[in-house]
């Protein structure tokens, strides 16, 4: 393939490009004249071929939710941006643009193989989210410091990479550097890298190769160590107790207390604060471990909660289906038997038994209904209001008040949002059964009508 340069007015991705696109590439013969004349959904689109059409900017693609193979190459694109909706990607070409950085690529999580050939860029960077790539092209860039390759040991799933055409692939240490560096590799440039190969690599590289394992392996300690202690601070402002495990809150109080050095210069006051510090420390651990129980059965009766709701929703529906089915037996019959009057007067007194029927089937499933309405009601009706402490003159006083307001608020917060979502849940739950129940109940007025109408005639 060769490159499309800027001959032409640059195109932009509007709605007209997209819809040719996604008919070009929907079903042959009669089942892609079925999907035009009904329409495809973009969010339905897993692959979206964008290829040799002057493409500058990459924009208007948030609506194809389910996008799993996307192909860009060959247009004028400068910048990776506008996929960041495009979470489910696996498979993505930029190959043959005018891009100059790698970025815009940290929501693509599931991304596995990653074209960036015959582009402009000269570092590797901000590639970190891409867990999952496996086939990675950069050949025909501009890298030209063979040290930007370590960036890659990152990816542990790597196993086919394409340099080919880069400033380092003149250097000659390339072919021995990429394998000893890059020892998950398998394919280096379209070419198996052989067992013997990975060995010479390794043992010429040896020291430097081990001394950044050593170094990578220290990193990962630390950044695990990190990561399990925001984990656990993650899980203590869900309780609303962080910092209570120890002296923090103790520390903080006196630490920004301007009166705090002058009295600990009074004979006996250090002793005093020491034992205050212990008496206090101890209390705010018992707060905490008070808070993360209190967590966990909140969590618990939540979980427990939701259960029952959805129980209560699935029950509800089976009454409604048990009502539809109840109806359908014992009124089909009679219904076939409608049409088949030929006696007008006949026909007309059917019809008007039959609308009976059809009208009390629309009160029994709208009764259904708002039984679970009136039910669910309660909750959304029932607000939870908690009184704040005033505010102390004290410093120690306002500290521990401002630990609790903070509590307290994102309790308050956490059931405004939980009663939000039932409540927001419920009303769209409520419209859709009101939707179904009506159409359905319209289909059989439908009927009665069409027969009225062959009566008449």
């Amino acid at each position: 393939m060769s490159r499309l340069y800027k001959t032409i007015e640059p195109s932009v991705i509007d709605d007209e490009m997209l819809e040719e696109a996604v008919k070009k590439q929907g079903p042959s013969g009669r089942a892609g004249q079925i999907a035009q004349l009904e329409g495809i959904e973009f969010k339905d689109v897993h692959n979206l071929q964008l290829d040799y059409r002057n493409i500058l900017k990459i924009d208007n693609l948030w609506r194809f939710k389910t996008l799993t193979k996307l192909q860009l190459d060959n247009n004028v694109i400068e910048k990776i941006e506008g996929l960041n909706t495009l979470t489910n990607l696996v498979w993505l070409d930029l190959s043959f643009n005018n891009i100059e950085m790698i970025e815009g690529l940290d929501e693509l999580v599931k991304l596995e193989d990653l074209s960036l050939y015959s582009n402009r860029i000269a570092n590797l960077e901000n590639m970190d989210s891409l867990v999952n790539l496996q086939i990675f092209s950069i050949g025909k860039n501009h890298i030209s410091k063979l040290e930007n390759i370590i960036y890659l040991r990152r990816f542990k799933r790597l196993r086919t990479v394409n340099l080919a055409g880069n400033p380092i692939c003149e250097d000659e240490r390339y072919s021995m550097y990429i394998p000893a560096y890059l020892p998950n590799l398998l394919y280096l440039d379209f070419r198996l890298i052989d067992k013997t190969t990975k060995e010479m690599a390794l043992e010429m590289h040896l020291g430097a190769v081990s001394n950044l394992v050593y170094q990578e392996g220290l990193t990962f300690k630390k950044l695990e160590k990190i990561r399990l202690q925001e984990e656990e601070l993650a899980l203590h402002k869900a309780a609303y107790v962080e910092y209570l495990n120890g002296p923090g809150l103790f520390n903080v109080m006196f630490s920004e207390d301007p009166e705090a050095p002058k009295l600990l210069m009074l004979p006996g006051v250090p002793e005093f604060v020491e034992i205050y510090k212990a008496e206090f420390t101890n209390i705010c651990q018992k707060l905490f471990h008070y808070g993360l129980k209190g967590f966990d059965t909140r969590k618990k009766e939540l979980e427990h909660f939701l259960e029952c709701l959805q129980e209560a929703v699935e029950d509800n529906q089976q009454k409604g289906v048990k009502i539809i089915k109840e109806f359908e037996e014992k009124n089909k019959e009679q219904f076939s038997e409608i049409q088949h009057f030929t006696d007008p007067e006949l026909l007309e007194s059917g019809i008007m038994d039959f609308r009976v029927e059809v009208n009390q089937l629309w009160s029994k499933l709208m009764n259904l209904e708002m039984q679970l309405v009136d039910q669910l009601e309660l909750f959304i009706d029932k607000d939870t209001v908690i009184n704040t402490v005033n505010a102390s003159h004290d410093l120690h006083l306002l500290k521990i008040d401002n630990q609790e307001d903070k509590m307290v608020t994102r309790a308050n917060g956490w059931m405004a949002d939980i009663i939000e979502k039932l409540h927001t849940d419920e009303i769209n739950r409520n419209r859709k059964r009101v939707l179904e129940i009506n159409i359905y109940v319209s289909h059989w007025k439908d009927e009665l009508d069409f027969l009225e109408l062959q009566d008449m005639t």
